[in-house]
């Protein structure tokens, strides 16, 4: 018995090596796809607010065109659109690009888990790089006791359960219409980014304390509060992909439970299952014995790689977006001048919420 398990020990040193090449350059991936993305949603801030200064000046300021991206932000009025398709079959021109990167984000939380959180979302990339940042100040991951840790995550579905219960429960149809085609609606994301251009010091505070706890509790808004990642961690339930730990060939060093960023005791169970799973591959990757922590289909027994299973939901993401793009439907179909109709009485604080 000890000869076999030093004869795995050393089998699996002498592939630690390979792993660790292996996890490094998946992970690598990661950090480039998590950058590309932020890269993308600061562009779209800039040219989103050139655009708003268009506007505002009626004209005479340097012409930017608005970019239809900014509506990935609009999380509730995607979620309206999102209702009013499946009733309609209509992708409503105010907000269409908004429903489509709602779509594709659901479409990839169903197929990857939470990958988007971990390889698409920019908040979820600042968050990890605060995570990293609490790990070099306390040198070691901090988690609240289980008896915190619970209450504290049923806020994110608490909140999820209230724009459910608000959108899809007690919005009539003909209100869902009436609320897509308001001015409200029309201006919202001039609305949005007026809150981070004017934002108030009660604002400001709430921003300053939810970074203050990301660097005590990693990922704080993320695990507690993020209804988006709510709605995904339910989808994670339904995915057709686990993650699976062989226990026979298992060394049991915990080096996937270590890498977790998300608590997973991945070195205890037999298939990961949890809505906090965020698919960054970063347990698979660890495990520096062969076949023994892989991702696989429920119906399929044989396991994919990390680096595909990566590739294909990029490829999907961005993809879809690329295509909704260039074939439509994508830009909205208000104009600058209807822009400018409005964005007096928005500066003016006349539109709130209906």
């Amino acid at each position: 018995m000890l000869k076999t398990d030093l004869t795995r020990d050393t089998a699996a040193a002498s592939k630690g090596k390979i792993a660790t090449n292996k996890a490094r350059k998946v992970q690598d991936l990661r950090f480039y796809a998590q950058l590309f993305s932020l890269a993308v949603n600061i562009w779209i801030g800039v040219q989103f607010y050139l655009f708003v200064k268009y506007i505002a000046s009626g004209g005479t300021a340097w012409q930017v065109s608005r970019p239809p991206g900014v509506e990935g932000w609009l999380p509730i009025g995607s979620l309206v659109s999102l209702r009013y398709f499946w009733e309609t079959g209509i992708v409503n021109t105010i907000h269409p690009s908004g429903l489509i990167i709602l779509v594709a984000i659901l479409v990839t939380a169903f197929l990857f888990k939470k990958g988007f959180c971990s390889w698409v979302c920019p908040v979820g990339f600042v968050s990890e790089l605060m995570g990293d940042i609490a790990d070099k100040l306390w040198r070691k991951r901090l988690k609240p006791p289980r008896w915190l840790d619970y209450p504290l995550r049923s806020i994110k579905y608490l909140l999820l359960a209230f724009f459910i219960w608000a959108i899809l429960l007690q919005m009539t149809p003909q209100s869902i219409r009436e609320f897509i085609y308001t001015d409200y609606n029309i201006v919202s994301d001039i609305l949005m980014l007026r809150f981070f251009t004017d934002i108030t010091p009660l604002a400001l505070w709430i921003v300053a304390g939810l970074f203050v706890l990301s660097l005590v509790i990693r990922a704080f808004w993320c695990r507690y509060l993020c209804p988006y990642g709510a709605l995904l961690g339910i989808l994670n339930f339904l995915s057709p992909t686990r993650i699976r730990r062989n226990s026979e060939t298992c060394i049991d060093c915990s080096s996937c439970a270590r890498a977790c960023p998300a608590f997973i005791k991945v070195d205890k169970v037999k298939e990961v299952v949890s809505d906090e799973c965020v698919g960054c591959m970063a347990c698979v990757d660890s495990c520096p014995v062969s076949n023994t922590l892989e991702i696989k289909a429920v119906s399929k027994k044989r396991p994919v790689s990390s680096f595909k299973w990566a590739a294909v939901l990029l490829l999907i993401f961005w993809g879809s977006l690329f295509v909704a793009k260039l074939w439509g439907p994508w830009a909205n179909s208000v104009t600058d001048q209807q822009y400018m109709e409005r964005i007096d009485k928005a500066n003016r604080g006349a539109y709130v919420h209906p």
